[in-house]
């Protein structure tokens, strides 16, 4: 099977040939991996996924264009988003951590929203989405459309996770404006990636925290499922064999049922800190895939490349043949990382396969 082929029958339970890779580092840990492949002549792994560039704005925004929404008087290097959600820099010892800014967060009527600059994305895939699934199909790889931060994080993002929050509990009209905003963009983003015939979209809003649920049930089911639901049967009505994946930190036991009703197919990362993946397996390995599991606050940085091979081969024998988990740390790579650590995690992946 070539990659593409190979992906898909993993995580539609079918069968695989060999592990994929997926995974990601800060910038510190990734110019010592690279370093150590120089030296060493180790040959990195071709990710997973061939990621396909999101759908353009109908009026690009500098820098300098949303720094005149705020009072506040940013350091260098701060960045802000197509929202105008501002990224400022701290230390030298925060590495890639910045500070968050909130545009709408001051805003307490519905007025403001409104006359807000939000962006507006273009319908319809671009030639470089178009040309950059062309590209991967013919390399026979795994066409991707990224859009994490999908609804709840983009919106809090710019509101402000507090005053959304109250909005949502309040049962505000400005909770369901801004909402319905960054879903109406997502959508549009989620349906270009599929008339571009991307493989799959990665969709995703951190819902869950270390050991509890981010909000209520009730909560989630009113404000976020049926918008996610919404964006998922718009792309899947263009391309119904999309692949949807869904990122979510922390711990989302409660929410996966949910999950699995609007339509995600792959649910990542599953935090051994937070879940416990041979529960969640055997309760819905069969309706749903998984991906992650390597726990990037424990295993990936202070366990041992022996401890790293034993976690992976754990995991891929109770899944079995069939599939249904691509096994990858369970976040970004952080400083603290040995490299013979991101080295263990690639060879047990390879190592276990060569059994088949």
């Amino acid at each position: 099977m070539t990659d593409r082929e190979n992906l898909i029958s993993l995580v539609r339970r079918k069968g695989y040939e060999r592990m994929p890779f997926e995974f990601s580092m800060t910038p510190d840990l990734a110019d010592r991996f690279e370093k150590y492949c120089k030296e060493t002549g180790y040959v990195p792994p071709v990710r997973a996924f061939a990621d396909i560039p999101w759908s353009g704005v109908k009026e690009p925004r500098d820098d300098a264009f949303w720094k005149k929404q705020y009072s506040h008087d940013f350091k260098g290097g701060t960045t802000f988003n197509q929202y105008g959600v501002a990224n400022e820099p701290g230390s030298a010892a925060c590495f890639h951590m910045t500070r968050m800014y909130h545009p709408l967060e001051e805003m307490t009527e519905l007025s403001e929203l409104k006359a807000y600059p939000y962006p507006e994305y273009i319908e319809g895939p671009t030639p470089e989405q178009i040309a950059a699934v062309e590209q991967a199909h013919k390399a026979g790889r795994f066409a991707m459309g990224n859009m994490q931060c999908t609804i709840w994080e983009t919106a809090w993002y710019a509101r402000s996770m507090e005053m959304l929050m109250m909005d949502m509990m309040s049962e505000s009209e400005l909770a369901n404006f801004v909402l319905d905003k960054v879903t109406a963009n997502s959508m549009i983003n989620a349906v270009n990636f599929a008339k571009a015939g991307a493989d799959g979209i990665y969709l995703g809003d951190d819902i869950g925290m270390q050991s509890s649920i981010m909000m209520s049930k009730e909560l989630y089911g009113t404000y976020i499922k049926p918008r996610l639901k919404a964006i998922i049967d718009a792309a899947k009505a263009i391309n119904p064999e999309l692949v949807v994946f869904y990122h979510s930190c922390g711990y989302v036991t409660p929410f996966i049922e949910d999950l699995i009703e609007a339509g995600v197919d792959v649910l990542n990362p599953i935090q051994p800190e937070s879940m416990n993946f041979e529960e969640i397996h055997k309760e819905y390995g069969d309706r749903i895939s998984f991906c992650g599991t390597l726990g990037t606050q424990t295993l990936m940085p202070f366990g041992t490349p022996k401890e790293i091979r034993e976690t992976v081969f754990h995991y891929l024998d109770m899944v079995g043949r069939k599939g249904g988990l691509l096994i990858c740390p369970t976040h970004i790579l952080e400083p603290e990382v040995p490299v013979e650590n991101v080295v263990a995690y690639i060879e047990a992946c390879k190592e276990y396969c060569e059994k088949f």
